[in-house]
């Protein structure tokens, strides 16, 4: 199953899709309450959050996990893959489902967005939740040095044109599976995970638009707009903010993403996920689950 409907899977949330921006974005959504903003990374969809729903809603709170731009059952138009638009894709969102402000929750990918969207739209963030992902000055800095440039040597890699595309989708999108299983704690991901990244892979122009997300990181740190996103990502994050890691992490090393709370000018709360890679809120839900839930319901969430 590798068209739009192999994202559209049964459970206790309900799919709808949403328009921001002129732009339709797939939603699958659950709960009353205040809005949990739940942004997946790389190589995803929505569905990353699957193990989260319930704790969420049990708490208390309205959840809504977005396929971005360019994933599962979204719009996948040809531009737009800069972290200002994806971050402006966003917000966006938390203004189309009725809400003025969010906690946005993203990993990875997801959370290079939270953390742009708190700078560039910090009106629609109520809090800020990042797992696995540096603040992207420290990413910046990390790329330069030796041991997370290494991690992370498969990033350059997408940076040629239409041959990471091919790649990707070959074996019936093998190269993902890789990707979960080489960035994760070992014996993760189960086949059920697997199964379901690898079709979402295959919906037609996921493999090209998640791409491009990345060689716009990469292609913009020589040109303006990059250098006007850098500055701008200077600015202190002025909202309360949980950073989680898995202590496994393979990719983007734990001594990166470590010191991102220098940018945040707001109560931060650093936790590092044992037993977790780069997955964590999939390979450790139950953790994951209840540092993001204690700190969505302390009133003054402190270190």
């Amino acid at each position: 199953m590798t068209g739009e409907t192999a994202v559209l899977i049964d459970g206790p949330w309900t799919h709808r899709t949403v328009t921001a921006a002129g732009t339709r974005f797939h939603v699958a959504e659950a709960g009353d309450g205040p809005l949990v903003l739940l942004l997946h990374g790389f190589p995803q969809f929505w569905w990353t959050w699957h193990g989260q729903f319930a704790p969420l809603v049990d708490a208390g709170y309205r959840v809504a996990a977005v396929d971005l731009r360019g994933y599962g059952a979204s719009d996948k138009p040809p531009r737009g893959y800069d972290l200002i638009t994806l971050a402006s894709d966003a917000a966006g969102l938390v203004r189309a489902l009725g809400e003025a402000n969010a906690a946005v929750v993203g990993h990875a990918t997801g959370g290079l967005l939270g953390w742009t969207m708190a700078a560039y739209h910090p009106k629609s963030v109520r809090r800020l939740a990042v797992l696995s992902m540096p603040h992207p000055l420290r990413l910046r800095g990390a790329m330069l040095a030796g041991r997370q440039g290494w991690a992370s040597r498969r990033f350059y890699g997408f940076q040629l044109p239409v041959l990471p595309e091919r790649r990707l989708l070959a074996d019936d999108a093998a190269p993902v599976a890789a990707m979960l299983s080489g960035w994760s704690r070992p014996g993760w991901p189960d086949p059920v995970t697997e199964r379901r990244c690898r079709d979402a892979f295959q919906v037609p122009g996921v493999a090209h638009a998640s791409l491009e997300a990345h060689r716009w990181l990469f292609r913009s740190q020589a040109r303006p707009d990059g250098h006007r996103y850098m500055r701008r990502m200077r600015r202190p994050i002025a909202v309360p903010t949980l950073h989680l890691h898995g202590a496994l992490d393979p990719f983007l090393l734990p001594g990166t993403a470590r010191g991102s709370g220098r940018f945040v000018d707001a109560p931060y709360r650093w936790r590092l996920i044992d037993g977790a890679g780069h997955f964590p809120h999939q390979e450790q839900p139950d953790r994951v689950n209840r540092a993001l839930t204690g700190w969505l319901a302390d009133a003054e969430p402190d270190t």
